[in-house]
């Protein structure tokens, strides 16, 4: 262990944005690929044998002269901006540096106003999902991270089902992966940012104008491009963690801190009242006269945030914390050092909180489509079978009242559980089961299943002590796929029993903020002792 320096660390290149002017090569590359693939469309073996040649065929491998469909990016990646990889190692003080900086733009760009907008008020109909996208509606960081993390969970689906091949243990097939979801998030922010302009979210284009609709598109397109560098920053280990997790985990307790503390007055038929539940609660003790029935009304008043739901977020945040202990660890050695050892740690959450994520995400467009469909076919039996809506009076948003939309959503509070059981039973089962299932089926997309984990192993030669090579796979089987799904349901509990709470920011907004936040907590930990020492900032 060693002491802290006592100087400040030297600052190195700070991290540059790369605009690589393409080269001829570059461009007959492109026009060789362009006439190929043109030659396969025309070729008589028809699109089956086309898909075939290409690649992208699940577990097709290269073609004859070792052409793959990763290739076609290679001519795309001069165009693409890209933050150049730290060629030193970056002191943890400077990591601190650069996370701090990216959430602060991150956080400016929360709050900086989208200029041409026309309106935005009315029902948002894509309230249900800014708790994962760390959007923020009506400003520039309206998509959030939208771009980015459906791009990589494409990619990841994509390459986990083998339908695109990549050998991670090469360089090149690494840059090519990269650069393919860099340039499906720039288009998936170009798509959304246009789909957004011309479904009238800001108002109709009539009223924006041609100028205005072209310049909110371009407002929305850049902040795209910011949350992609800033996660590329984060991830080329300049950073801590990842951008896409530092994002989510900010925007959700940005929320919950505002619920506590808002100074923001609203009248809710019972006169003026604030909003902050702590805010409130003092208010309430300092002008009412009954104190008793002033606490009773902090503790659990209705349609706004209460001391009740401050109190449980509190308590869904330190069981989560506790569980995120419960761990398997296996014993390994290393098959060609004697003495080496280590560990292989299973931990209860071991698809962490991506079941959740998962479910998030089913969830939400379920609402979106089952919205969009109300509002113009209210009648209609079948959309009226998938969700029935109504204006909430004082969040500012639709909520189902009826349907499959009102089942899969929580009941607000244990009243509401009491009220209609069956609801309630019918949530926690889709809850668990959903989250179990995305946790099995998580570990197979992602390259995490016994399987692949005993290749890594095996790659790594490395064994587990008293077990044979060949069993290795068996032996992990007894504890991944439990681990995975029994994770998964625990995950789905926790989030159930957040809803019942009633803790602010949803049940899923609190296991996301917990384990982000946890393993970041773990990041740093590990940083700061590796090259501080424990004692040491």
């Amino acid at each position: 262990m060693r002491a802290p320096p006592t100087s400040e660390p030297s600052v190195g290149p700070t991290p540059r944005l790369v605009k690589l002017i393409p080269s001829t090569s570059s461009l007959r590359l492109l026009q060789l690929y362009l006439s190929r693939f043109h030659a396969l469309l025309r070729s008589r073996g028809g699109e089956g044998e086309a898909s075939t040649r290409l690649g992208v065929g699940v577990g097709a491998g290269e073609m004859a002269g070792g052409f793959r469909v990763l290739h076609l990016v290679r001519p795309f990646l001069a165009f693409l901006p890209e933050v150049q990889s730290a060629d030193r190692k970056i002191p943890f003080r400077e990591k601190v540096i650069y996370t701090v900086i990216s959430l602060f733009i991150f956080l400016v760009c929360s709050q900086l106003p989208l200029y041409g907008i026309h309106s935005t008020t009315g029902a948002d109909p894509f309230y249900w999902m800014r708790v994962i996208l760390a959007s923020n509606r009506g400003t520039v960081m309206e998509l959030g991270i939208t771009p980015i993390v459906t791009s990589g969970m494409v990619m990841q689906l994509l390459v986990g089902s083998k339908i695109i091949e990549v050998d991670n243990s090469v360089r090149e097939d690494r840059a090519l992966l990269n650069g393919a979801q860099k340039l499906l998030g720039i288009l998936i922010a170009i798509g959304e940012a246009v789909a957004y302009v011309l479904s009238g979210m800001y108002g109709s284009v009539s009223q924006l104008g041609t100028g205005n609709a072209i310049l909110i598109i371009l407002q929305l397109f850049f902040a795209g491009i910011i949350v992609i560098c800033l996660d590329e920053l984060l991830q080329k280990g300049y950073g801590l963690g990842s951008g896409i997790s530092l994002f989510i985990a900010t925007n959700i307790c940005e929320n919950i801190i505002w619920k506590a503390f808002s100074p923001t007055t609203i009248n809710s038929g019972r006169g003026a009242e604030f909003e902050g539940a702590v805010i409130a609660l003092f208010h309430l003790l300092i002008t009412r006269t009954d104190k008793v029935r002033a606490l009773r009304e902090a503790f659990y008043r209705q349609n706004l945030p209460n001391v009740t739901n401050l109190l449980a977020t509190v308590l869904v945040f330190l069981i989560v914390i506790y569980f995120q202990g419960f761990r398997v660890v296996l014993p390994v050695r290393s098959k060609n050092a004697r003495g080496q050892q280590g560990s292989y740690p299973i931990k209860l959450f071991y698809t962490s909180n991506m079941p959740i994520i998962l479910h998030s995400a089913l969830i939400t467009n379920l609402y979106f489509i089952s919205q969009l469909l109300y509002r113009r076919y209210s009648g209609n039996f079948l959309v009226n079978l998938l969700g029935k809506w109504k204006e909430s009076e004082y969040s500012g948003h639709s909520v189902p009242v009826g349907g499959l939309a009102y089942y899969v959503t929580a009941p607000s509070s244990l009243a509401d559980v009491l009220a209609n059981p069956f609801h309630a039973l019918f949530y926690v089962v889709f809850m668990l089961s959903a989250c179990a299932l995305f946790s099995k089926t998580w570990i197979e997309v992602s390259g995490s299943s016994a399987k692949d984990v005993a290749k890594q192993l095996k790659e790594q030669q490395m064994v587990m002590p008293g077990h044979r090579e060949s069993n290795l796979q068996k032996e992990l089987n007894r504890y991944i796929p439990t681990a995975a799904a029994f994770g998964g349901v625990c995950i789905g509990a926790l989030t159930v029993l957040a809803d019942f709470m009633g803790a602010i920011g949803s049940g899923t907004g609190i296991l996301l903020a917990v384990t982000i936040i946890y393993q970041y907590f773990e990041t740093f930990e590990k940083e700061r002792a590796t090259e501080l020492g424990f004692f040491g900032f």
